[in-house]
């Protein structure tokens, strides 16, 4: 009776584990013993380990000694500390930790020299290392919903940068160091407290992307108007009331664009002097026309 007895105590405790909470992956594997190599996933072009998602509060120790992972997902845990061992992870070439509780970066993070790919977007960041511009491979940079009001000097190394998010900071105005960036072809600030575009913007030859919606800017400079290259315009919510007269230079602005997924100029929610509120329901064209004109005129 008692062997009966133990037996169903048995099967009902194997019942509740099995309906109970589902170990994360990397805990799963340990405790099964397996070596932690077991999860990584070997793809076409890169060796990678997601960790999403896990409820991490701290990285786990075994994740340094990973030294071919090449693609790292830490993104939307509750990490508040990335150690210095990062720094170990010389091949990573994409290393995502946004969504998580970090206030800083270690400056071993410039020892990934192979990195191409950073997203530290969605969390606390007041500032970021300069040590950060000693990757320089690095082409994409996603910073944005933090707190940071200013970027080192340093950056004006990071050569191969193309994208750059600033979005959603406390930035009052562009960081000098970005008008170095000159292969920059995308550049998103909206969101934030700029008062002004320096005249500096126009040594962005490569710019096709610009996005300084929801800000507290009053004007554009005439320089902006000299980026032959930029398809997209977004200046949305600012407090804008006159337009360059030059702005008919942009000529890859196909239309007015009222869908912030669309290219086009953005110009929606400004305070516009008359006749301009008139003349941009008229379309580009008839904005464009309408501003060559009177450049003639003067």
């Amino acid at each position: 009776m008692g062997t009966e007895h133990s037996k169903n105590e048995e099967q009902r405790s194997m019942v509740f584990l099995r309906k109970g909470p589902k170990l994360p992956a990397w805990e799963d594997a340990l405790l099964a013993g397996r070596e932690p190599k077991s999860l990584l996933k070997r793809g076409l072009r890169y060796v990678s380990l997601s960790l999403i998602m896990k409820g991490m509060t701290s990285t786990p120790d075994f994740l340094w000694g990973l030294h071919e992972v090449q693609k790292l997902n830490l993104s939307r845990n509750q990490l508040v500390v990335i150690p210095p061992s990062l720094g170990k992870l010389d091949r990573l070439v994409v290393l995502n930790l946004g969504g998580n509780c970090l206030k800083c970066l270690p400056k071993e993070i410039g020892l990934l020299r192979n990195l191409k790919v950073l997203f530290v977007n969605m969390n606390c960041l007041k500032e970021v290392p300069a040590e950060l511009s000693l990757c320089r491979k690095l082409e994409v940079l996603s910073l944005s919903h933090n707190c940071i009001s200013q970027l080192p000097l340093s950056f004006t190394d990071l050569t191969s940068l193309r994208k750059l998010n600033l979005s959603n900071n406390r930035f009052v105005q562009i960081p000098l160091c970005i008008f170095a960036l000159r292969s920059l072809d995308f550049l998103h600030l909206g969101s934030n407290k700029l008062e002004n575009i320096a005249e500096s913007i126009q040594y962005l030859v490569n710019l096709q992307i610009f996005i300084v919606e929801n800000n507290n800017i009053r004007s554009l400079p005439r320089s902006l108007c000299y980026i032959s290259t930029l398809e997209l315009l977004n200046v949305d919510y600012n407090s804008i009331q006159t337009l360059p007269e030059e702005l008919y230079l942009l000529r890859r602005l196909r239309r007015i664009a009222w869908n912030p997924m669309d290219k086009g100029l953005h110009i929606a929610h400004n305070p516009l002097s008359r006749p301009l509120p008139e003349v941009v329901e008229g379309g580009l064209d008839v904005l464009f026309n309408y501003l060559r004109d009177k450049k003639e005129r003067n």
